[in-house]
């Protein structure tokens, strides 16, 4: 696998390449995000292991909608859930590679939410029990909002959770048609991100304004109609086709940040190859 590079401008049309593929085939990518809420939906109800296999499988999720979206660019149907099982079915070091993806992505997480948790303090905690109280006050709401640890710990929540993605991004593609260790595939996955990060930084503002842009487009619509009360059920649904287009963007990423060295396009001749 040969590495590139890729303007920024890059970025934004990943975002219009998954909504491309997500309404040429709007059900099938439905089913698949449907099949993967319920699946966690399913694990959730198990005590201890069902969360944590939920965290694992996170890499093979990611894996299967980028599956899916090669099948959509190369077939004129869509895919079905079979493709979260497919990297299952392969070789035996591409099926211990994807599991150790999984593994490792699990314990990081959970890393990361008890250094979250003591972060918060116990501020949470605090503010979830206000939210079901029906006699707190706005000004005990207030404080509790303004607690700093609170914003403290949103901060390594989202920062951490940030940075865990970037070795993860490509790391399940590159172990499923790369056919690398996993050590190795989240390590050209970060160099790959690091190097297109002016296109990564772009698609991420991207998908902001895309829902920023939604939403004032259905407050302005639905107020001028006189049903303002619509404008939060619309929500709902937007934000689970964005979620859906953008899973289905996630193969664009890859192949414009890796291609097979015997096709690969004209460069420089710097490039590492993974």
């Amino acid at each position: 696998m040969k590495l590139q590079q890729v303007p920024a401008r890059q970025g934004a049309l990943w975002v219009r390449q998954g909504f491309s593929l997500f309404f040429r085939f709007p059900l099938p990518f439905s089913a698949l995000f449907t099949s993967f809420l319920l699946g966690c939906l399913l694990l959730s109800t198990l005590p201890w292991i069902g969360p944590l296999l939920s965290l694992a499988a996170v890499p093979l999720v990611n894996l299967g909608f980028m599956i899916a979206g090669r099948d959509a660019q190369e077939n004129s149907s869509g895919s079905t859930p079979t493709v979260f099982i497919q990297p299952l079915q392969q070789t035996a070091p591409q099926r211990r590679a994807i599991i150790q993806l999984g593994l490792v992505y699990a314990v990081a997480v959970l890393g990361i939410v008890t250094l979250a948790v003591w972060v918060y303090g116990g501020s949470m905690v605090a503010l979830q029990e206000a939210l079901a109280n029906d006699q707190t006050t706005q000004e005990q709401m207030r404080s509790l909002v303004q607690d700093p640890r609170l914003f403290w710990g949103n901060i390594v929540l989202l920062s951490l959770t940030s940075v865990l993605s970037i070795p993860f991004w490509h790391a399940p593609a590159l172990t499923h048609w790369g056919m690398q260790p996993a050590g190795k595939a989240l390590f050209f996955s970060s160099v790959a991100c690091w190097r297109n990060k002016a296109a990564y930084l772009v698609y991420g503002l991207t998908w902001v304004a895309v829902g920023i842009l939604f939403m004032v487009l259905a407050t302005l619509v639905f107020r001028l109609s006189g049903q303002s009360k619509l404008v939060a059920l619309s929500i709902i649904p937007a934000a689970l086709m964005f979620i859906t287009a953008f899973y289905a963007s996630l193969y664009a990423t890859y192949t414009d940040c890796f291609s097979e060295g015997s096709t690969a396009s004209p460069s420089n001749g710097n490039e590492p190859h993974a």
